[in-house]
């Protein structure tokens, strides 16, 4: 008996752009939910370059690929794993410069970015402003740990 082959997850890719104590969220319009940015890598798109892309079109942050620290790929949800990024600028940028140019279309036919507003977070805040899912990970990962102790290290006098 043949079974048909699964097929593999999608991959969203996604930045963490933090000094280590601080996350830059986006709050997704008409939700409770506030996130990183992050979205689908396209077809044949390299997973940086799809980190910068949605870091660019949610947010208009627009950092040379070199500056990004691969934080590796990890299963996120159900079908869905989550290759992520870091970004130390310094200083964290102003959140009230940041525009959001990727949209959606509601049912009744408005046109909205897809995050309406943007904020620095210390660490734990943050954490409890994203989805569970996104939480969890981030909470669990060794590399985001190991990123934000020497990001407090490099910050001591």
């Amino acid at each position: 008996m043949n079974r048909p082959s699964a097929q593999p997850p999608s991959v969203t890719c996604g930045v963490l752009v933090t000094d280590g104590a601080q996350l830059l969220l986006g709050h997704a319009t008409r939700s409770p939910r506030w996130d990183i940015p992050k979205g689908v890598a396209q077809p044949g798109e390299g997973f940086a370059a799809a980190a910068l892309r949605e870091l660019r079109e949610e947010t208009g942050l627009a950092p040379p690929a070199a500056d990004l620290i691969d934080l590796g790929r990890h299963p996120y949800l159900r079908r869905k794993d989550l290759f992520l990024f870091a970004w130390l600028p310094a200083p964290l940028p102003d959140p009230a410069t940041l525009r959001c140019t990727s949209t959606f279309t509601t049912r009744e036919g408005k046109t909205l970015p897809e995050l309406d507003r943007f904020a620095i977070l210390p660490w734990d805040e943050a954490m409890a402003r994203v989805g569970a899912s996104l939480a969890r990970l981030l909470s669990s990962l060794d590399a985001v740990a190991r990123l934000r102790r020497q990001c407090a290290e490099e910050r001591r006098p």
